[in-house]
């Protein structure tokens, strides 16, 4: 059928949803199954139906979302693992995207989870504390360093990924009927729906999936003009800085390890369905000499290290693709040229919509450049901050219930919204000199302007140090508010 934009049908609608949701093809193909899952899944394919979106009982050409079974504690076996084998088993036109249904009774769950409560309070992994079936002799390393990412329910998360084979999996609890669903994806979103009441925890479920599927990735960067020459980029203190800033926020733990496939399982069939690895998180910064975004470059397609950069881990970002599909890049001369972060459209579309400041004597350089000095992208929290130095800027409604993840258009188009509402950005003279907003179940993004004698980035972790935004390893996973403390800070409260 062909794609459309969807507008939502009457019955329980539980928020407000995106404008840009389409019609999704979606089909049930159980491997291990149980009764509870058999409900679940006929209750959420229920609700797609009910909202316009077809549910044949067998994946079609068309088929968009397929949702499959596995036994929790039980590795899937590779051969059956229809992440992998989807398209050719049911010659379709495209390959699906899989959601694994896996099924946990309450104490099942939560012996797990204090499990790892347990083995995360050990100051170095013991191995034996994460030996489970179907990973590799190196998953424990992961599962550790997950769990003091996150909590436990971060190792939950990894362990249930990598049995299953599958990134995206919503953990069903309950014994004979559902009691409660985590639904869990790549960077570790691990949001908790009630199922009490059937009607909005189904149609909840399935707006989150749809509003998911929606998004279309912005990874097509097109490389254009002549390469920055070697004499010019050797002549530029931006690269330097990048990799101090990579060291210093490193030094305060914002950069977790990459994530990395073979260290959870040993199956190449699963590296060739997605990335071999990820890394968490990405910065930016404008080079005026250049009149170009200087960004890291993708750890999507060779292991990066955010925290140990090196100049040729650095790429040269001037534009966006008229169509949107990913940045304009130019290369830079003796310099591998990877593709820059899968957020460089994110990146320099928040500069569209806000002004321009001219630069003078005092940085070396006359030159108009964006009020947005240095970017920060990555995979934390924020637990409280100061207004009268910071300024938080909120996200459209939708994105609080239904998040998108990196690399979407939506996501840009989300935080370019957020970022062109911002008092201080709008006004360049307010003394408030960073500004973040918070991706629920993702992470936060977070700027600053220009301030004479400030390296790029220094005034981002000198803020961290001094207390004025206190950066979190605890994301939400939701809706949440900032409430005032006596002292005048502003306190996360979910």
């Amino acid at each position: 059928m062909n794609k459309q934009n969807l507008s939502p049908t009457p019955t329980v609608i539980p928020h407000a949803v995106h404008p840009w949701l389409l019609v999704k093809n979606v089909t049930y193909v159980p491997g291990k199954t149980t009764s509870l899952l058999d409900e679940f899944a006929e209750g959420l394919l229920h609700a797609f139906r009910t909202h316009g979106h077809p549910t044949p009982s067998s994946p079609e050409k068309d088929t968009d979302i397929i949702f499959t079974t596995a036994a929790f504690g039980e590795p899937m076996n590779w051969r059956e693992c229809l992440s992998v084998l989807a398209r050719r088993k049911f010659d379709l036109d495209r390959s699906p995207i899989i959601y694994t249904l896996v099924q946990a009774t309450p104490e099942q769950f939560q012996g797990l989870f204090d499990h790892f409560t347990q083995a995360l309070q050990k100051p170095v992994p013991d191995p034996r504390d994460f030996d489970y079936p179907g990973l590799s002799s190196q998953a424990y390393e992961t599962l550790y360093e997950q769990g003091h990412r996150g909590g436990p329910i971060l190792s939950v998360l990894r362990l249930i990924q990598s049995q299953a084979m599958c990134i995206r999996n919503i953990l069903v609890i309950g014994y004979d009927h559902p009691q409660a669903a985590y639904i869990f994806d790549l960077v570790g979103a691990h949001p908790r729906l009630d199922a009490s009441d059937k009607e909005a925890f189904y149609t909840e479920i399935m707006y989150r999936i749809v509003t998911s599927t929606s998004t279309t990735a912005i990874t097509e960067h097109q490389v254009v003009g002549n390469p920055v020459p070697s004499t010019i980029w050797k002549s530029l203190s931006t690269p330097a800085a990048m990799c101090r800033a990579g060291r210093e926020l490193g030094k305060r733990s914002f950069f977790t390890e990459m994530v990395r496939v073979t260290n959870l399982v040993n199956v190449p069939a699963v590296n060739e369905a997605i990335a071999s690895q990820y890394s968490e998180g990405c910065f930016a910064t404008w080079e005026p000499r250049v009149d170009a975004l200087i960004a890291t470059v993708t750890g999507s397609s060779r292991p990066v290290d955010k925290d140990k950069i090196t100049e040729n881990d650095l790429a040269v970002i001037v534009g966006v693709r008229p169509d949107g599909k990913g940045a304009l890049v130019r290369h830079i001369e003796g310099h591998p040229n990877d593709p820059p972060s899968s957020e460089a459209v994110e990146l320099i579309e928040m500069d569209a919509p806000l002004p321009r400041i001219q630069l003078e004597a005092e940085w070396g350089i006359a030159a108009p450049v964006p009020v947005i000095r240095s970017k920060l992208h990555g995979h934390r929290g924020v637990s409280a901050y100061d207004p009268r130095l910071v300024e938080h800027v909120w996200l459209d409604p939708a994105y609080y219930y239904y998040p998108v993840s990196c690399a979407t258009g939506a996501q840009a188009q989300g935080i370019r919204l957020a970022f062109s509402r911002s008092e201080s950005l709008l006004n360049p003279s307010d003394p408030r000199l960073v500004v973040f907003t918070v991706l629920p179940g993702h992470g936060l993004v977070m700027v600053e302007k220009w301030v004479p004698g400030k390296e790029p980035f220094q005034l981002l972790w000198e803020y961290m140090d001094a207390g004025y935004l206190d950066v979190d390893t605890i994301v939400p996973q939701g809706p949440f508010t900032f409430q005032e403390d006596p002292s005048g800070k502003m306190l996360l409260r979910e």
